[in-house]
C-alpha cells in the first residue's frame, strides 16, 4: 500500500482535510490538477467566503486563521434582506449581531486568502508533510476488499487504504465510483467583483431580491489605498443579460452597478477584476463507497444565496477527520463500511435540512411571476416581526445552532 490515504483535490476542502490529519500518523498523498505555483500563490478568483463562528474557530484549530494577515479578515456583523424594488413597496428584514452571543455573526475572507493559508499549513515542513503531486491527472479509480488504485494520467499506479474526493461540486472522482448526483441548474450567473463606494456599508452583509436581479453586498475592511468603503458585489442575472455587463469598460461598469443598488451606497467604483460563475446546486446521494468518500463541494454543492457552502464543507471534513483519527488510534481499518457509514449519516442530517431549504429558496428567488413575488413579500414582512425566526437565522448564519 502506497498511502493511508489519498486526497483527491487540493482546493480549500482537501487542503483542511490534510492539514486536520498532519498529527494522526496517517500517510496521505494529495493530487491535484493544478500546478505548484497555483497552489502557493493562489490568483484573485472575486469570491468572498462568510465565515461563520463555528468555521472560524475550526480554522483556527487547524493553525489556518493564524495564516490569514488581518487585514483581510473583516467582521460580519448584521445582515439585511430585501424585497423587491427600492420603492415603498420595498419589504426589509434585519438580522442583527445582538440576536447572537458573539459580537458579529460571522467574518469575511476571500478565498484565495483562504487557499493561500490552507495551503501553507497543510504542507509545513515536518515528519509528517503530505507527499503533493501536482499537475496530475487521475484516469481511473477501483477498490476492493483490500485497498483503492488509482491511475494517473501519466501512467502511474497509486494505493491506499481509502480515497477521498475534494475534487468541486463537478467531481468526476465521485462520478467514476459510480456515485451519482442531484444537480439543478438555476439558469442564472452569478458576477463577483470588489467596489468601494462613498456611503459606508456598517459591516451589513445585503441580500437583495429586486425585480429581474439578486444583488448581494459582503463588507470588506476599507480599501487600502483611497480608505472608502469596500465591499464585494455580486449581481446574479441571465447569463444572457450579464455578458454584455462583463464587457463594459471600468467606468461604465461602476455606473451600471450604482445604479442597479439604487445609489443606496453612492457612487460605486470598480476595484478588482470581475468574475462570473453559473449557479449550480449539488446534492451528492451517496456520500461514501468502498474505500472511498466524498467531503466539501464534492459532497454538497450549495447555492450561494444562504453562504454555507464552505461552512457545510468544513463540518465535513470535521466529521471524516475524527472518524479517520480515532480510527489510527485504535488500529482499526480506516474505510470499514461502519465508519463511512457513520461519516455518511452525520453529515447527510448536518447538511440536508440546510440544502433543501437553500434549494426552496433560490427557486422561488428565480421566479418572475405575480404569486412568487407576493410570496416573498409576505415572508420578508413576517420575518421582520417574529424575532424567534429571526433569532433562528442568526444562530444559522453564526453556525452556533
Amino acid at each position: 500500500m502506497d498511502f493511508d490515504l489519498i486526497i483527491v483535490g487540493a482546493g480549500p476542502a482537501g487542503l483542511c482535510l490534510a492539514r486536520a490529519l498532519r498529527t494522526s500518523g496517517l500517510s496521505i498523498c494529495l493530487l491535484e490538477q493544478q500546478a505548484l505555483g497555483a497552489l502557493q500563490n493562489p490568483a484573485f478568483d472575486g469570491r468572498e467566503i462568510a465565515l461563520t463562528q463555528h468555521s472560524a474557530a475550526l480554522l483556527r484549530e487547524l493553525g489556518i486563521w493564524s495564516l490569514l494577515a488581518e487585514p483581510t479578515i473583516a467582521p460580519l456583523k448584521d445582515a439585511l434582506v430585501l424585497d423587491g424594488g427600492a420603492g415603498a413597496w420595498q419589504a426589509r428584514m434585519s438580522i442583527s449581531h445582538a440576536l447572537s452571543p458573539k459580537p458579529e455573526l460571522g467574518f469575511l475572507v476571500a478565498n484565495h486568502h483562504i487557499r493561500g493559508a490552507a495551503f501553507e499549513a497543510a504542507m509545513a515542513e515536518g515528519p509528517d508533510q503530505p507527499v503533493l503531486r501536482c499537475a496530475e491527472q487521475v484516469n481511473g479509480i477501483r477498490s476492493d476488499a483490500q485497498g483503492a488504485r488509482l491511475t494517473l494520467a501519466g501512467g502511474a499506479t497509486l494505493s491506499a487504504s481509502l480515497v477521498v474526493a475534494a475534487d468541486s461540486r463537478h467531481s468526476s472522482t465521485r462520478r467514476a465510483m459510480g456515485i451519482s448526483a442531484d444537480m439543478h441548474d438555476y439558469g442564472r450567473t452569478m458576477l463577483v467583483c470588489n467596489m468601494t463606494h462613498s456611503q459606508p456599508h456598517h459591516e451589513t452583509a445585503w441580500e437583495w431580491f429586486d425585480h429581474g436581479q439578486t444583488l448581494a453586498l459582503l463588507p470588506m475592511n476599507p480599501c487600502s489605498q483611497t480608505g472608502l468603503p469596500r465591499s464585494s458585489v455580486v449581481l446574479t442575472l441571465a447569463s444572457q443579460q450579464l455578458q454584455p455587463l462583463m464587457e463594459l469598460p471600468e467606468a461604465a461598469f461602476s455606473e451600471q452597478i450604482t445604479q442597479r443598488f439604487a445609489h443606496r451606497l453612492g457612487d460605486m467604483t470598480l476595484v478588482s477584476t470581475r468574475h462570473a460563475y453559473p449557479l449550480v446546486g449539488v446534492w451528492a446521494r451517496r456520500l461514501v463507497a468502498q474505500r472511498f468518500a466524498v467531503v466539501g463541494d464534492a459532497a454538497v454543492g450549495m447555492h450561494p444565496v444562504t453562504a454555507h457552502g464552505f461552512n457545510l464543507g468544513l463540518r465535513s471534513i470535521e466529521v471524516l477527520s475524527q472518524a479517520l483519527t480515532r480510527a489510527k488510534q485504535l488500529g482499526h481499518d480506516l474505510a470499514s463500511p461502519a465508519l463511512l457509514d457513520r461519516y455518511q449519516r452525520t453529515h447527510q442530517r448536518a447538511s440536508r435540512g440546510i440544502y433543501l431549504a437553500t434549494h426552496a429558496l433560490a427557486t422561488l428567488y428565480t421566479q418572475e411571476q405575480a404569486p412568487a413575488r407576493l410570496l416573498r413579500q409576505i415572508m420578508v414582512r413576517t420575518g421582520e416581526r417574529f424575532t424567534p425566526f429571526k433569532r433562528a437565522v442568526a444562530a444559522s448564519l453564526t453556525g452556533l445552532h
